[in-house]
């Protein structure tokens, strides 16, 4: 479906007019490059229109408060397929009223999971058993993105949204064209 579409779809699913939003949560990644970039781009296209305020939230950090309302609580490894047989990796506490990051995002090996699990710790994410079969699918909820954006203030300008990549990009430039 069309990202215009959904919008319209879920403002009409909620009985909310387009000029009564006031703040946007965007996903920041990590995840889907052209995910993540088109959404970044749609939020400040409509911060320039309506001026609404802007919110960027990691992925972990949704997955994470995900898990939380799931009733999951000590310590979660949030692992997110990086691509090339690297995961990311972060660490957070969850407790009662709180999540906590208390080992920020990372790139790491398959290895380091398996070891994870191998000492008994909880690994959970959106895709993690196609490769960890003991871990634990958490996927987040709109919902809860939306419940984390309504508990912070730290609104931005819609230039200063970055995705979050911890890899460099690499690519290669086309040679100029050949004259024939």
């Amino acid at each position: 479906m069309h990202p215009f579409a959904m919008i319209e779809s879920a403002l009409a699913d909620a009985n909310v007019a387009r000029n009564e939003i006031e703040c946007l949560a965007i996903g920041l990644g990590p995840g889907s490059y052209t995910g993540i970039r088109a959404a970044i781009a749609l939020a400040q296209g409509w911060q320039l229109a309506r001026e609404v305020k802007l919110l960027g939230i990691s992925s972990v950090e949704a997955i994470a408060a995900q898990a939380q309302a799931d009733g999951l609580r000590g310590t979660v490894n949030v692992v997110v397929d990086a691509q090339r047989g690297e995961f990311y990796l972060a660490t957070w506490e969850l407790d009662e009223n709180s999540q906590r990051e208390t080992k920020p995002l990372g790139i790491v090996g398959r290895d380091v999971v398996e070891s994870l699990l191998k000492a008994g710790e909880v690994v959970i994410g959106p895709e993690v058993t196609k490769w960890f079969p003991a871990g634990r699918i958490v996927h987040p909820r709109a919902a809860t993105l939306a419940e984390l954006a309504a508990a912070r203030t730290d609104f931005v300008s819609g230039d200063k949204l970055e995705p979050i990549y911890l890899r460099e990009t690499a690519f290669v430039k086309a040679p100029p064209s050949r004259v024939v």
